[in-house]
Formats: structure tokens, sequence, C-alpha cells
């Protein structure tokens, strides 16, 4: 396991149009020889008429569909400013859980309703925390029961423009896939409010929202339940993140 990742120490913390509706009209009095060719003549451009519109209405249900899919991928990415998932929140029972809380707030986004307990078992989570950012990568894995996660490392004491900019498309990425990143974080930040956020032993959040097109996130903290969400800039976070990483 690589050394660059610490250890996160103990913190406290269709209407249907209806075809064929169509009739010609009753004529009480008509002779039923020389009203037949015409009954007959009027139903069958009736019916040509109710497939030609038929077709047409068809033809506009793909080009609807075809938008739509279209806006969705315009959504993403570049073309969606902010997005909030939403969590279903718990706070950490005691000082050594916040990987197992992180993990399950994320994954709280997907639906999946999963026990602190149940990941703590799954990450080998002790005392001692929750070894690296690795480990909360294979359980959430686990838990999605494909690899949609990865792990990401931040190598160096700050995190430089690179690594920024890479966690800004992983962020906004993971989010538009209705996805929560889970960082090991340690040292110091500061919200966009002016709030200070202190875990000097390391720590572990869920990323779960962007606005500014990445370059604020919206943050899920375990640690403290009058203070479990807050906004705080990619930038912030990224060299929060350093010498250890997240899962996205």
């Amino acid at each position: 396991m690589t050394t660059l990742i610490r250890k996160a120490a103990l913190t406290i913390a269709g209407a249907t149009l209806t075809a064929g509706a169509l009739a010609a009209p009753a004529t009480a009095f008509a002779d039923p020889a020389s009203a037949a060719t015409p009954t007959t003549a009027i139903s069958v451009t009736t019916d040509r008429d109710n497939d030609r519109r038929d077709n047409r209405d068809n033809r506009d249900d793909r080009r609807s569909d075809r938008d739509d899919r279209r806006d969705e991928r315009s959504n993403r990415g570049n073309g969606r400013s902010e997005r909030e998932l939403r969590v279903r929140y718990q706070a950490q029972p005691n000082f050594y859980y916040c990987g197992p809380a992180a993990a399950r707030n994320a994954l709280s986004t997907m639906d999946r309703d999963l026990s602190q307990d149940d990941l703590a078992r799954e990450m080998g989570t002790t005392e001692n925390g929750t070894d690296s950012a690795h480990l909360i990568t294979k359980a959430l894995n686990a838990k999605l029961g494909k690899d949609a996660y990865r792990t990401t490392e931040v190598s160096t004491p700050t995190a430089d423009d690179k690594q920024t900019d890479q966690m800004r498309r992983d962020v906004v990425t993971a989010i538009d896939n209705s996805r929560a990143i889970v960082a090991n974080i340690a040292g110091t930040a500061t919200d966009t409010d002016g709030t200070p956020h202190a875990f000097e032993g390391g720590h572990y959040i869920s990323v779960v929202g962007y606005r500014d097109n990445g370059n604020t996130v919206k943050i899920a903290d375990s640690a403290n339940p009058d203070q479990s969400s807050y906004w705080i800039t990619t930038e912030a976070l990224a060299d929060w993140t350093a010498t250890r990483g997240y899962s996205a």
C-alpha cells in the first residue's frame, strides 16, 4: 500500500393518439347498393390518413426522445454549472468511524442503505481508524457490485494546478453520474462562510455537490451534526487531501 496516503486517524467528529376512430356518417335512408361504395372509399381513405398520422406521431416521438437524450448529455460536464445529490445523512457514532460514515453517506446518494458497522467490517476499521482511501474505494465498489470508484492520490504537500483541475473534473463527472466522492483529508480548511474545519490527525468526508462549474463543492461531514454540510472551494479541498487522496 502506498505510503503517500497516510492513515486516517481518529476524529470526533405516451398520451397515444387513437387510430381508426373516424367513420363515415350514417345515412338513414340511403340505398344500400349505392351507399356501399362511397362508404368503403371513405373508410379506406380514413385508414390511410390515420396511418400517415400515426407515422408522423411516431416520428415526433422518436425526435422527442432524441431531444431528451441530447438535453441529458448537455447537462453533464460543462453544460451544467451546479448540482447537489440527496444525502441521507448520518453522523459517526464514535471517534474512529469517519471512514465508514463518509462511505455510508456517499452510498446513500445512490439509494444504498448500509450500516456503518457493515462498512467498518468491509474496510477493516479499528480504533486506529481506516487505513487509507484505497480501502474506502474497495469497500464502495464491493457494496455497489461494480468498479465504479477509483483512488486518486494527491502525493504532494499541497495540490498543484494539475491536481486541482483533475479533482474538479472528477467531482463534476462523479456528481453528474449521481455518485458522491469520499475524500481523505488532514489539516485545517476554511469553508466559504469563513468557518475553519480542523482535522490535524486525519478525517474522511463526502463530497455531494458542486456549483460554479465545479469550482466550489459541498461537503457532508460526519464529525459534527451541527456542521453536517458546508461549501468549500475545490482548490482548498485539493490541498486538504494533500499527501492522501480520494475515491471518485
